[in-house]
């Protein structure tokens, strides 16, 4: 999965183009650049700590889903990334940030292995590979409807893009499965998991049968936020490709 497709959904990226560009072959390039290697399939992303949830802890984890969305205006922390393939063997682990900020902006910074970065500011997408020195741009609108990214960063209306249900608890963690509506997203499910109030874990499953997981931790809910770190210059020489 390639890290674009957490927040761009479209049959392009599924084709195996990356942001509408091929990337250029490099023999000893590790797969797992393509951050979803995770990546970046996230849903990310994703991220943070239910406000003041007074039953959190029986709480069924779509409750904690719609607390989440309704009562964190802002977070941070960290995520550790991992794709486990078809064949059941699992990729490089990648790790970073993520920072977001209600309505529509939000941050995703690879750190390792390979640098990589995601920036909206709520009315544009940035995605920018420090190594082959592109950057994409896309319109919010076109980028983050049905994706992994816009069940923990979007709007609070999760039930227009996505089918919800409740899979239970396994231990302490309590689990939903979210299906995209459209055909067109670029996978199949994503799982998230809670606990009291956290999202802590997060899987995607792609069209192609692989799947991503993500584990959230040292998350800092409602903190005030740089509104810079929303915000993407192109460094120069680097190519933009819109």
């Amino acid at each position: 999965m390639n890290l674009s497709n957490l927040f761009f959904d479209g049959p392009a990226n599924r084709a195996g183009t990356r942001l509408g560009r091929k990337t250029p072959s490099r023999a000893a390039r590790p797969t797992t650049r393509s951050v979803s290697h995770w990546a970046a399939r996230l849903s990310l992303l994703c991220l943070i700590v239910l406000a003041q949830f007074p039953s959190s802890a029986v709480a069924s984890a779509i409750e904690q889903l719609r607390s989440f969305a309704t009562s964190t205006t802002s977070a941070r922390g960290e995520f550790l990334q991992q794709q486990v393939r078809t064949n059941g063997r699992t990729g490089e682990a990648s790790s970073g940030t993520f920072a977001f900020t209600r309505p529509g902006r939000f941050r995703w910074e690879v750190l390792k292995p390979i640098e990589q970065l995601i920036v909206t500011d709520g009315e544009r997408v940035h995605f920018y590979d420090k190594d082959l020195k592109q950057v994409t741009v896309r319109k919010v609108t076109d980028a983050v409807g049905a994706t992994p990214a816009a069940i923990l960063f979007g709007s609070n209306d999760l039930e227009t893009n996505f089918t919800i249900k409740d899979l239970g608890a396994s231990e302490g963690v309590d689990w939903l499965e979210a299906v995209p509506r459209s055909k067109e997203s670029g996978f199949d499910r994503i799982r998230i998991g809670f606990r009291t109030g956290l999202p802590v874990a997060m899987e995607v499953l792609d069209s192609f049968g692989q799947t991503t997981r993500f584990v959230f931790r040292a998350i800092d809910r409602n903190p005030k936020l740089d509104a810079a770190l929303f915000r993407f210059t192109a460094p120069a020489g680097v190519d933009v490709v819109q």
